[in-house]
């Protein structure tokens, strides 16, 4: 028993002892990571209200900006500088305020006009929610793109105060890629339903995962949405069809 308790107290002073030896190595760059994060700051003209301490490598930064996206500049502006082990990103967006129903009207319509003439809107769907100043994603993208652009939009947005980003980006899938033509071609090319895909800012959105099919998106009756669903679920290949096409009122 005394051999096992002297062998455990051995391993906690090892791990102690390199512990504090990996605290004090990335310590000793403390002094010149301080300056270059200063230089880098006292350079952005958008970082002019940002502050910043650096401890053992980790720099936090504090202070205000004027827009979210100025917040993640500053980030990755110091996670470049040299012996950066880490970044607290305390900093908070003082930018002016918006009220919450106005702002997520003016990002909704930014999204809805993004990317538009690209052959994959059809197949991304986004959703936004606002609630004092913080801006919450989701939705289904067949990319990384189209998620990192309404992302960007959002981010330099005046009145955005932070954001959520729970947009998944769908699996790479040569099946659902052909699923996803096969579903347009059957929806768009029904007589009644071909409208939507006349304006392409308001499509019918077909979200497809590993087969699973989920329209979104306005409709003008409920005949409308539900020839979309007929179609869909008409479509070899397609394992479940969930219908979420809402019936304007106007």
């Amino acid at each position: 028993m005394k051999k096992q308790s002297l062998a455990v107290t051995v391993v906690l002073v090892v791990l102690l002892s390199l512990t504090a030896m990996a605290a004090t190595d990335s310590g000793r760059y403390d002094q010149q990571v301080q300056q270059a994060v200063s230089q880098k700051l006292h350079h952005a003209k958008q970082l002019q209200s940002v502050n910043a301490s650096v401890e053992d490598g980790i720099v936090t930064l504090t202070g205000t900006v004027n827009l979210y996206q100025a917040k993640l500049d500053a980030a990755k502006k110091i996670k470049k500088i040299a012996n950066v082990s880490g970044v607290r990103n305390n900093i908070v967006v003082a930018g002016q305020n918006v009220p919450d129903n106005q702002l997520e009207q003016k990002l909704a319509k930014k999204l809805a006009y993004d990317r538009v003439g690209y052959r994959d809107n059809t197949f991304n769907f986004l959703a936004l929610e606002v609630q004092n100043g913080v801006v919450t994603l989701t939705g289904d993208t067949v990319y990384d793109t189209p998620r990192d652009s309404a992302m960007a939009i959002v981010a330099s947005t005046p009145g955005v105060k932070d954001v959520v980003n729970d947009i998944k980006v769908l699996p790479a899938s040569s099946f659902d890629d052909s699923l996803r033509v096969r579903l347009a071609r059957a929806i768009y090319r029904d007589p009644v339903l071909g409208r939507y895909g006349i304006d392409p800012v308001h499509p019918i959105r077909i979200v497809v995962d590993n087969g699973h099919v989920t329209l979104y998106g306005s409709v003008q009756s409920t005949m409308d949405k539900n020839i979309a669903g007929i179609r869909a679920g008409a479509v070899p290949g397609a394992f479940s069809v969930e219908n979420k096409l809402v019936v304007n009122k106007g």
